[in-house]
């Protein structure tokens, strides 16, 4: 309320209670009656000193505690393995690392805050003021009360005196965004080479992914595409989704000579070739063939891959062509790997050579 909307009836009340805004007994223009502000009551803490201690040591440690949590976080992050699954009731099987990360910076963020609030409640000063409104471009005398009360609330927050306090919660303040610094780890080069290399190696089967049967070349028809993965890769394999992202094969049987490609043709078997099923832009599984074009679409963006030359890029936003897997036939007709792809499957990174 502004100092134009106080009934004219009130502006001879009593100092203290204009000050309040009080209306203390209700009539025809003022039905409902204000009692002004109640008596300020002491805390124990404003009154007993080995209070005020007990509640400085509950925040101290709750402060504590976060540096604690923030350091089991950072430790967790290093020490607990990406692929370990643990049992919590009544939850069940989670991953452990997603569980200690957020776990520990659950801790830790709460205790700032429910320190910083038991601060407020127990220590800082509870008394209630009443101010009235003012203009927003404040004149000088108004920021000289302002920085009086900046200074005073200051004081009554006791954080000069109470140095425990002080020093817990700088060290929380303090240690709390090392969680975010040291999810930074990633981007390093802390992967190794593991995107380099997939499960596939000399004399190692050709499955189709369909009928989890090894390959013949009798099986793969010309212009058919086929879905290969390594032999012993199971789908309840713990480690299936990571290998099968990167070994994941398309065949397909060209006429040897409507291959252009003089490495393509070399490594392919009777016109059968295999290659990466996974799209050099982002990832998306390339899933459709155009027989006649010999062209294979990946359908998240549209790029699009030439298996006649090389499986290069002839449109989309693609950087590479996609890499091609050597194969052959072993000594019982079955399609086999001559080794590993030779180069990084799936899209570019920043280490890539």
């Amino acid at each position: 309320m502004s100092s134009q909307d106080i009934p004219e009836e009130n502006e001879n009340l009593p100092a203290e209670q204009e000050a309040h805004g009080a209306v203390s007994v209700a009539d025809d223009k003022n039905p409902f009656a204000d009692p002004g502000l109640p008596p300020h009551e002491h805390r124990v803490q404003d009154i007993d000193e080995v209070a005020a201690r007990r509640s400085e040591r509950v925040v101290a440690f709750l402060f504590t505690l976060s540096m604690l949590a923030t350091v089991a976080f950072i430790a967790s992050y290093v020490a607990v393995p990406h692929d370990k699954a643990i049992f919590v009731f009544p939850i069940g099987h989670i991953n452990a690392l997603n569980f200690a990360l957020g776990l520990t910076l659950g801790v830790a963020l709460f205790s700032i805050g429910a320190g910083a609030v038991h601060w407020a409640r127990t220590l800082m000063s509870d008394e209630e003021m009443v101010d009235e409104r003012h203009p927003i471009s404040a004149p000088a005398e108004v920021r000289e009360k302002v920085f009086d009360d900046w200074k005073a609330g200051a004081k009554e927050s006791a954080i000069g005196r109470r140095k425990l306090i002080r020093n817990t919660m700088l060290g929380a303040l303090t240690l709390v965004p090392l969680s975010g610094v040291v999810l930074l780890r990633d981007l390093g080069p802390l992967p190794g080479t593991k995107l380099r290399h997939t499960m596939w190696k000399k004399g190692l089967l050709l499955v189709n992914m369909n009928t989890n049967e090894p390959l013949r070349p009798s099986d793969i028809a010309v212009g058919s595409l086929t879905f290969a993965k390594p032999d012993g890769l199971e789908e309840d394999d713990h480690e299936f989704q990571t290998e099968i992202a990167k070994a994941a094969l398309m065949i397909v049987r060209l006429q040897p000579e409507d291959i252009k490609d003089k490495r393509e043709l070399e490594w392919s078997h009777e016109g059968i070739v295999a290659y990466s099923k996974i799209c050099t832009h982002v990832g998306c599984p390339i899933s459709l063939y155009e027989q006649q074009t010999h062209h294979v679409l990946c359908p998240c963006h549209q790029s699009t891959f030439d298996l006649s030359d090389g499986a290069r890029v002839i449109f989309g936003p693609a950087g590479h062509a996609l890499p091609q897997l050597r194969i052959a036939v072993n000594d019982e007709g079955y399609l086999e790997a001559q080794g590993d792809f030779e180069e990084p499957v799936g899209p570019a990174f920043w280490e890539r050579g």
